[in-house]
């Protein structure tokens, strides 16, 4: 079996063509011309809540759309901009489209029902509340009568 090293190690002859590492491991990476972008996502976590902030700079509120669909998070944006100037000589048309979406399975310790959300100087916000504590009551037998 020949070896080759790439940029991403050294693997099987003919290997990179098939199964494209670089692709599989960054899918951020352009195919076929078009470019899939994810917004930066941070989570942080205390007592009271989770917060997860996505850089989505060039959105505006109209353009998310946030699901809950028991427990999966959704957070999908979709924007679409079109400009035509027209001229005696020429016409010149100009379109961009972007979208992105992010699912997150939330674990059953917050409260679906009080997430809020806030979007400001291109930085979309959201506060996932966590569920007040039960108290775990101690070990107990039962006489059976």
């Amino acid at each position: 079996m020949t070896l080759l090293k790439t940029n991403s190690g050294i693997l099987p002859f003919g290997f990179n063509d098939v199964f494209d590492m670089d692709r599989f491991f960054n899918p951020n990476l352009p195919e076929n011309g078009h470019s899939h972008t994810l917004p930066a996502v941070n989570i942080k976590e205390n007592k009271k809540e989770f917060s997860i902030e996505f850089a989505a700079p060039g959105f505006t509120k109209k353009d998310f759309k946030i699901d809950l669909d028991q427990d999966v998070l959704t957070i999908s944006a979709e924007k679409e901009h079109e400009e035509q100037e027209e001229n005696d000589n020429f016409t010149r048309k100009e379109f961009s489209y972007n979208s992105f979406s992010r699912s997150f399975t939330l674990p059953n310790t917050v409260s679906g029902e009080k997430i809020n959300a806030n979007y400001n100087d291109g930085i979309l916000k959201l506060s996932v509340p966590k569920k007040a504590a039960t108290k775990t009551l101690p070990k107990k037998e039962i006489k059976i009568a």
